[in-house]
């Protein structure tokens, strides 16, 4: 149940920075909020990781976020769902979002240019910040959603 919970989670901030390329504060900080008071309060993260787990997944998650934040290539949205991702999992999650998420993020543009063509037009209109003339620059949260479900996948 408490994966499905982040799962919608996650896949709500998504939809947000496709559609807007920004992620509400009431869902990074609220989803961050959660999972410290779940962990502080169980001993545990949300995922069932020890503490100390949960707190490393937190290192891990600001020692790749913070220098791409401060190089303009994160934003901070990116880097406050991701705060609220480690707390609420383990290092491996966060290790293989990453992985998953530049793995996505790279096919996605070497081959947007071929696919965006057969993409339906309801989803064109809802998420024209992922069109191949948009911007050099894409919303990243719907990779790191993509390689979350990835990892979530491979470890469970």
């Amino acid at each position: 149940m408490n994966l499905l919970f982040i799962l919608l989670w996650f896949a709500v901030c998504a939809d947000q920075d496709a559609r807007r390329r920004k992620v509400s504060n009431w869902l990074t900080f609220g989803g961050a909020l959660l999972a410290l008071g779940y962990l502080l309060i169980e001993g545990a993260s949300w995922l069932g990781a020890p503490t100390k787990l949960a707190w490393w997944a937190l290192a891990v998650t600001w020692v790749l976020t913070l220098p791409g934040y401060a190089l303009n290539r994160l934003g901070a949205g990116d880097v406050k769902l991701m705060t609220a991702v480690a707390l609420a999992s383990d290092h491996l999650h966060i290790l293989g979002t990453f992985i998953g998420a530049g793995m996505t993020s790279v096919i996605w543009l070497l081959t947007r240019q071929k696919i965006w063509i057969h993409v339906t037009q309801g989803f064109r209109d809802r998420y024209p910040n992922l069109a191949p003339q948009a911007s050099s620059k894409q919303p990243f949260v719907p990779f790191l959603f993509l390689g979350f479900i990835g990892t979530v996948v491979w470890l469970h």
